[in-house]
């Protein structure tokens, strides 16, 4: 057990699907998985093991931010032997034809955060998913029908920003969402020698003003679910 994780060992899978709410965690886990088992509940950042069309794999909630969520995944990579890493959750766009509920695959993803700066000596760390994850992701998203967008993420430690003309400078360099997390779990992943990728579902659109409810961003956003699923499946197939 850890500070922030109350599970024994071996109750996570090697791969963990993470969302930043643990009740959409919960969710996933219900919906998703069989024979469902809760492994961790401290401070209600809820955890889960299951199987998914056989395969062992775990859910489980980072919260909000690249600290809530660096520590989680470090714990779980270091203290639970964890080996993949999929941030499955929410982003705004700021490009107007990334749309409401597309669904977005990081390859990489720049940062205002100072963390991975703190991380590697104060140079700049190139944060990227994992190849292969990328890969299989985009492999399950064509086998489903399921149009993706594979580029720049941008993790703010900020939500309500005060420097609005950023939204133009990521504009020009093609970011195409926005969102807290995905800069940390790569360079988490990277120093502790696992893989990571982060696949979003554009929940709001920064220019447009037009947004998805929180009830719709804990219950729905199901195809980027299965996209994550089938891609540990066909990772397991393709390494």
């Amino acid at each position: 057990m850890t500070p922030h994780i109350n599970a024994p060992e071996g109750a996570f899978a090697d791969v963990v699907l993470m969302p930043g709410d643990p009740l959409r965690a919960k969710f996933i886990a219900e919906k998703f998985l069989d024979n469902v088992q809760e492994v961790t509940n401290v401070r209600n950042m809820l955890g889960y093991t299951g199987t998914y069309k056989g395969r062992r794999i775990s859910v489980m909630g980072h919260g909000m931010g690249i600290p809530s969520c660096s520590i989680y995944s470090k714990e779980l990579i270091t203290e639970y032997g964890v080996k993949k890493i999929i941030r499955v959750g929410s982003c705004g766009a700021v490009r107007q034809d990334v749309k409401l509920r597309d669904v977005v695959i990081g390859i990489g993803a720049c940062t205002d955060s100072k963390v991975n700066r703190i991380r590697f000596r104060d140079h700049d760390f190139a944060a990227i998913a994992d190849f292969d994850m990328v890969q299989a992701a985009v492999q399950a998203a064509k086998n489903k029908g399921v149009k993706v967008r594979a580029g720049n993420l941008f993790s703010t430690d900020l939500f309500y920003s005060p420097d609005i003309a950023m939204f133009d400078v990521m504009e020009k360099y093609g970011i195409l969402g926005v969102e807290m997390e995905a800069a940390g779990i790569y360079a988490v992943a990277a120093e502790y020698g696992a893989k990571a990728l982060c696949i979003c579902t554009v929940s709001d659109h920064i220019r447009t003003g037009e947004q998805t409810s929180s009830e719709e961003r804990q219950l729905t956003f199901n195809e980027m679910i299965e996209i994550a699923l089938e891609s540990v499946l066909i990772g397991d197939v393709t390494e």
